[in-house]
């Protein structure tokens, strides 16, 4: 598990091959993640959006934009945290992705960007 901390808030990523499937006639690897986010913070603190870079090593690097993560805009409370899942498929079997959160502390409406360390997916047979 891959962990970084920002301002009181802290990252765990924790990567998983999920297989591989044919798309427009080409090879493609699915890969999932598993993002716990913790306020370690003494502020209550939304997530508003995401900014990631993708990289697929025989491709160019991807940046993707959004707001929230999966349709969510959490609040997290001092001592919590929100856990989600998503993934990323590659024409590849290794790449990595990082990036940050734009994120607002409930009392005073402060932004402030928490990273996401790199982490790096790679197909259990790629690197055998």
């Amino acid at each position: 598990m891959i962990t970084q901390v920002t301002k009181g808030i802290k990252i765990s990523v924790q990567t998983t091959f999920e297989g591989t499937f044919f798309k427009n006639y080409k090879m493609h690897y699915a890969f999932g993640y598993t993002i716990t986010i913790e306020n370690q913070s003494k502020d209550a603190v939304q997530l508003t959006s995401r900014h990631w870079k993708i990289y697929d090593s025989l491709n160019d690097m991807e940046t993707l934009d959004g707001e929230g993560v999966i349709g969510k805009k959490p609040v997290i409370q001092p001592g919590e945290s929100h856990t989600y899942n998503s993934g990323c498929l590659l024409t590849s079997p290794i790449g990595a992705m990082k990036g940050h959160y734009n994120m607002v502390i409930m009392n005073n409406a402060q932004k402030f960007r928490v990273y996401i360390p790199t982490f790096k997916f790679s197909a259990p047979f790629a690197l055998n």
